[in-house]
């Protein structure tokens, strides 16, 4: 690096830049240096954005952003069941379509039991889904005391732990990264790729949907 570079000193005075901000961070205290400068340019003011976040963060004007909390998940031992619909066990299984598109399929299992209750394919769920289908196997089935899941997005949003609320079923979440407190719905995940999703070759997502519940069946 030249000296004469390393030495330079900005000859454009950022008092007037200063003063701004920290007037319009006191009438804005939660915006940032980005939406300070958006303020600016509607007033007719122009700065370079990293002249302004350099006497922005000069200024002490820097927020203190919250970090987020995270749910912390208690350990969720595997129970001893005497009788059917005592717990379900749901998870998802990933596989792909000929054409290289990502299908999942929902997996609900009774762990006293051991039968397949569902299994439903589709390229994507959304929790509305998944209590859709869960609502199907209660029409013919009856409700569960608890379902055991993981911590996915459709499975901790509003609406499937209202739906837990509502239909009075506990939903009981294994801790991240411990699959083995849903042993029952792993296992059955291990004879479904065995059996079935490594050896068929799926042309699209109705042929997927066709093969996968022949397989439901005779398993």
């Amino acid at each position: 690096m030249a000296v004469s570079s390393y030495r330079y000193q900005s000859r454009v005075g950022d008092g007037e830049l200063r003063d701004r901000l920290v007037q319009l961070a006191r009438e804005k205290p939660r915006f940032g240096y980005r939406r300070l400068q958006i303020l600016l340019r509607r007033s007719g003011e122009v700065a370079n954005h990293k002249r302004v976040y350099r006497v922005y963060r000069d200024a002490g004007l820097c927020l203190r952003r919250k970090k987020r909390k995270h749910c912390t998940r208690v350990g969720a031992p595997l129970r001893q069941h005497t009788a059917a619909n005592q717990e379900w066990a749901l998870d998802f299984v990933h596989d792909v379509l000929s054409a290289g598109r990502t299908i999942r399929v929902l997996s609900v299992v009774d762990a006293f039991t051991r039968e397949c209750l569902a299994l439903e394919v589709d390229t994507s769920f959304a929790g509305r889904r998944v209590t859709r289908v869960l609502d199907e196997i209660v029409v013919r089935r009856g409700k569960p005391q608890s379902i055991r899941c993981d911590n996915g997005p459709e499975l901790t949003s509003r609406h499937f732990l209202a739906w837990g609320l509502d239909q009075q079923i506990e939903l009981v979440h294994i801790q991240p990264g411990k699959p083995t407190q849903n042993a029952q719905v792993e296992s059955f995940h291990g004879k479904l790729r065995e059996e079935c999703l490594r050896v068929s070759w799926f042309r699209n997502l109705f042929d997927a949907r066709r093969k996968i519940a022949d397989w439901r069946k005779d398993y």
